[in-house]
């Protein structure tokens, strides 16, 4: 394939070997919808865990032990608590995560041109996933405000609800700051944690192809190239995890009732970095090196059903 777009001009879009089209960006797009709505999901127990141990975690102290109060409680649903939120707002928060990736990505290796694109790989990796996530979290505020305030309320004191909880959540929107309210310290948690997330993973993709696996990626099975696109989702979640903890925990403490009318300063100081930075990071990091192995698991799978090939290389 030329690298050459029709114009004769190199162009990002015509380097590799399937151009990058509207139609090309659109299954992306529907590929992270996939990857982030069906993953996120799929573990709204673990969450509503990780959150109760984080806004109350005297009564809280441990994942199953968490678990195991809130079924006592609640029941079974009572782990489910924010399903229908997580996954539209997940879903929306994966199409422009992943879709715009890749739109940025292409945008700003064109604005670098084809020497310093090679040159700067980790830059270009690092700008377009920061860039997508800036939207990605617009989409995503609203929903995980009303998630949040779902899994974390005293039983009987919120509905529940998806339909219902939007309802109240707008009906309140003086005090809980819908929709927009979260979204600064939103953006604190996700930029960072998606620059770590997605340059890792094409770093870790990288380092599998040069060492362990040298010869030309398209000359290895499907299963092999997906293998490894798990392998490094995984350690890429690991280290993401880490990176983001303290700002997640800040997320779970605003919707805490009596943080109301806080700022962020203010709960930073009150609970200590230490906790910030500990507190529930064992389980999340198991959570999200799992999310993440899959995320982009699902991702590639699908991206590679569509002839597209999975993503990074040398």
């Amino acid at each position: 394939m030329s690298h050459l777009a029709p114009a004769g001009k190199w162009d990002a879009r015509y380097a590799g070997p399937v151009p990058h089209d509207s139609a090309y960006y659109a299954k992306c797009m529907l590929g992270g919808v996939l990857a982030c709505g069906i993953t996120h999901a799929g573990i709204t127990p673990l969450d509503v865990a990780k959150c109760n141990m984080q806004v109350n975690p005297a009564k809280y102290k441990g994942l199953t032990s968490g678990i195991s109060t809130l079924i006592r409680e609640e029941g079974a649903t009572g782990i489910w608590k924010g399903f229908g939120p997580t996954f539209v707002g997940y879903s929306l928060q994966g199409m422009f995560k992943y879709g715009l990736y890749e739109v940025f990505k292409d945008l700003y290796m064109n604005l670098a041109g084809e020497e310093t694109s090679n040159k700067y790989k980790p830059a270009i990796w690092l700008a377009g996933s920061a860039s997508a996530e800036v939207f990605a979290d617009i989409a995503l505020c609203p929903l995980e405000m009303t998630k949040v305030k779902i899994q974390t309320s005293p039983t009987g004191t919120f509905p529940t609800g998806f339909g219902a909880a939007l309802a109240e959540m707008s009906k309140t929107k003086v005090e809980t700051r819908y929709p927009f309210g979260s979204l600064v310290p939103l953006w604190s948690r996700q930029i960072p944690y998606t620059m770590a997330k997605f340059f890792f993973f094409e770093k870790i993709v990288q380092l599998f192809y040069t060492h362990v696996f040298p010869e030309p990626k398209e000359t290895y099975s499907k299963t092999t190239q997906l293998g490894v696109t798990f392998a490094s989702g995984y350690l890429a979640g690991v280290v993401c995890a880490v990176v983001s903890h303290p700002a997640d925990s800040i997320v779970s403490l605003l919707g805490k009732p009596t943080n109301k009318g806080k700022s962020v300063g203010q709960i930073a100081s009150e609970t200590g970095i230490v906790n910030l930075a500990t507190k529930g990071l064992g389980t999340r990091v198991i959570m999200i090196g799992t999310l993440t192995g899959f995320q982009w698991w699902i991702y590639d799978s699908f991206k590679s059903s569509m002839g597209l090939g999975t993503t990074g290389g040398k």
